[in-house]
């Protein structure tokens, strides 16, 4: 067998299982990774030098084909309403059928870290057939130094072959496709599938999975701090902002997805950056732009001009879920740690189709951890396939797939830690105002960003209030720089009935669906439901 690079050699392939590979590449570097991804064909160079690949038939998560082992761990420990079971025996088999799929290859191995924080990190050894998906880990989790690689024995195995076809009856999953994991042996199967966000995914699960029993809450968010260690989050579903409005000038970013919060503070799960690309333009995100034109910046399904080799980000023919990856260091102000203290405000992001939900508004812990364990945001014709009209979409803690335990553990942890740590919670509506989507108009960003200052700088804690009649938290009277009547939605609407018809609708939706939850939390936060009303005269 043929080794190359650098790892630990009291704990290599055989402790990993994997004694008949052919060769092993051993955690190559950058560099070497772009070159080995062009000379095996896996991926063409930009203009620009970045590596383009495509991912055929999977240009997205699998949630479908997604497992986890049942066993007597997971068996209470598991929200089974949101996860699919696998047999321990139907996983071992797949175990064996994926070890002997792997005789006589050649794999790339990639030893990381998943958390920035070294108390809560774990470590992750990763598998993978592609030259480009260790790129593209490589990229995407924390990087040891080359020191550390010498005693490094993982703690979570992820083996990703692509080649492999899953048998439905043989192995107890739904088709050739399967993503499997088991949380006691702390490994990761991935088959037939050539999407790199897979592999990502798989680490932010075990993370979800494993951190909450020491305290630490993980969150499907983006992150940034200010001068004064003002740490914020930024939650919200794809299309609300989470991206763009946590990449700020006059701070710093600490990551665009996936953090943890201990009694330390804020940390980063991850060291890069995996940003959609679809209609990406210099002027609006010239950060992420400026990204997918640096060398070994991995594009994913992006359309390239067959002449010029340029990238084409309006061009969605191969997928609206067109990507790129990169090490968070190609963003000019990033945090090089991956670390803050506690943050000082929780920003909850929603893109409100309805025009109803007001630009920003102040919520106690209660309406906070209602808001979270709810995940609202609603989706517009264009944005997604199969989308007519406007749909309203709950995914709770705005990252429902990606939450093995039940909502309400990560809900009564947020809530905690926000009583704990004195944060401040926002709601911020970046959907519509003055009507609902078809007659209102989007929320101007530049408002969004004046009241997002106001909350950050501490100015909205010394404006006037007043409580909102469907919804319960509080709605600055008055911001500088932004119009008044804005900031009261009713006034943005000429039809002031239709107004108080479409809130009562938007509230009947929230009640609904939070009646999954009603047994799973206190009081306080029951009482912090919105309320049904008589429409107004």
């Amino acid at each position: 067998m043929k080794q190359s690079g650098t790892w630990n050699k009291a704990f290599g392939l055989q402790q990993s299982g994997l004694g008949g590979l052919d060769e092993a590449h051993w955690n190559y570097d950058e560099n070497a990774l772009y070159a080995a991804s062009l000379a095996r064909g896996e991926g063409v160079a930009t203009d620009a030098d970045a590596l383009r690949v495509e991912t055929g038939q999977h240009t997205g998560r699998s949630a479908t084909d997604k497992f986890i082992v049942r066993d007597e761990t997971t068996e209470t420990t598991i929200w089974w309403d949101n996860n699919k079971s696998m047999s321990s025996a139907h996983f071992d088999q797949l175990h064996r059928d994926f070890v002997e799929h792997t005789n006589g290859k050649e794999l790339f191995v990639q030893d990381l870290y998943g958390g920035a924080d070294p108390e809560f990190r774990i470590k992750v050894r990763i598998f993978t057939e592609f030259a480009w998906h260790s790129l593209f880990i490589r990229h995407l989790l924390r990087r040891p130094e080359i020191a550390e690689l010498a005693d490094f024995v993982p703690e979570l195995t992820i083996i990703d072959l692509p080649s492999f076809k899953a048998d439905p009856e043989r192995h107890g999953c739904r088709s050739e496709t399967v993503i499997a994991g088991n949380l006691a042996r702390g490994l990761v199967l991935i088959g037939n599938t050539e999407y790199a966000g897979e592999i990502k995914k798989s680490v932010f699960g075990a993370l979800n999975y494993f951190l909450p029993e020491r305290g630490v809450m993980p969150m499907h968010c983006s992150a940034n701090v200010g001068p004064n260690d003002d740490a914020a989050l930024f939650f919200g579903l794809s299309g609300t902002g989470k991206t763009t409005l946590s990449s700020d000038a006059s701070r710093t970013l600490i990551g665009d997805d996936e953090h943890g919060w201990s009694n330390n503070g804020v940390f980063n799960f991850e060291g890069g950056c995996y940003a959609k690309t679809i209609r990406l333009s210099e002027e609006a995100e010239p950060e992420i732009y400026a990204a997918t034109r640096q060398k070994g910046a991995v594009l994913e399904n992006v359309v390239l001009d067959p002449v010029t080799r340029k990238p084409d980000f309006d061009d969605g023919s191969l997928t609206e879920n067109a990507r790129v990856a990169y090490p968070i260091h190609f963003i000019p102000n990033a945090s090089e740690t991956g670390m803050a203290g506690n943050p000082k405000n929780i920003i909850m992001l929603t893109a409100d189709a309805s025009g109803v939900l007001p630009p920003i508004a102040r919520m106690t812990p209660a309406q906070a951890m209602y808001h979270f364990l709810s995940g609202y945001t609603a989706k517009v014709a264009g944005t997604e396939k199969g989308v007519v009209g406007t749909q309203a979409t709950f995914s709770t803690c705005f990252g429902a797939p990606f939450m093995p335990r039940h909502p309400s553990e990560y809900g009564n942890l947020l809530k905690e830690k926000i009583a704990r740590h004195g944060a401040t919670c926002w709601l911020v509506n970046t959907g519509w105002t003055g009507g609902a989507y078809g007659t209102g108009s989007r929320m101007p960003i530049k408002a969004t960003r004046a009241l997002l200052n106001a909350a950050l700088d501490g100015s909205l804690n010394d404006v006037d209030m007043r409580t909102d009649p469907n919804f319960g938290f509080e709605i600055p009277l008055s911001v500088e720089g932004v119009d008044d009547k804005l900031l009261d939605p009713r006034e943005t609407w000429e039809d002031k009935q239709a107004y108080d018809r479409e809130a009562q609708a938007l509230v009947n939706k929230f009640i609904e669906n939070f009646e999954k939850f009603e047994s799973h939390v206190d009081g306080s936060v029951l009482n912090a439901a919105p309320l049904v009303r008589q429409a107004a005269e």
